[in-house]
């Protein structure tokens, strides 16, 4: 704790790659952790939306979540103004939770940021889904082959496959 009564976390880089290690992170080499970072920050916002998507969350939990689900640390001065545009654009609504010793503002996702999410995932399929003819693989064969799919959709890949074989994603 600080004078402030903050809470201070030091990371050193044991402590990083430890952490790293028990994700299976340590395996991708540093281009391709640079690349994930690189992704996590331009898709920063839509990870946040898929966060809330699964239930409300308050900022800290936010903070917490990208750090266990990616290894990777944005702080307050990151999430909390994205959190902010966010709710400007219609994309997610706040309410203040009192029930706790200290007030917390809970996030959750609107119609407006679902339908966001929904049209991204989409276009992050296409786009993938061109980057992988382009180089004369077809992913996952046999499986779903949309980001759903990675999460467990029981969605029939063989029309999407068969899309793809004739180029009409």
């Amino acid at each position: 704790m600080s004078e402030n009564r903050h809470i201070v976390y030091v990371y050193d880089s044991t402590t990083v790659e430890r952490s790293d290690r028990k994700r299976g992170l340590n395996k991708m080499g540093p281009k391709a952790r640079e690349v994930q970072m690189k992704l996590m920050r331009g898709l920063l916002d839509l990870v946040v939306l898929q966060f809330l998507r699964a239930h409300p969350m308050h900022g800290y939990q936010v903070i917490s979540s990208l750090r266990k689900q990616f290894g990777v640390y944005f702080g307050p001065s990151t999430i909390y103004p994205l959190l902010s545009v966010l709710e400007e654009n219609g994309y997610i609504s706040s309410r203040w939770n009192l029930e706790n010793d200290r007030p917390r503002k809970v996030y959750s996702i609107t119609n407006d940021g679902e339908e966001l999410l929904s049209c991204t995932e989409e276009s992050l399929c296409h786009i993938y889904r061109k980057l992988e003819i382009g180089t004369g693989k077809i992913p996952f064969s046999g499986n779903n082959l949309s980001l759903k799919g990675l999460m467990n959709s029981k969605k029939n890949p063989n029309g999407d496959l068969e899309k793809i074989k004739e180029n009409r994603y």
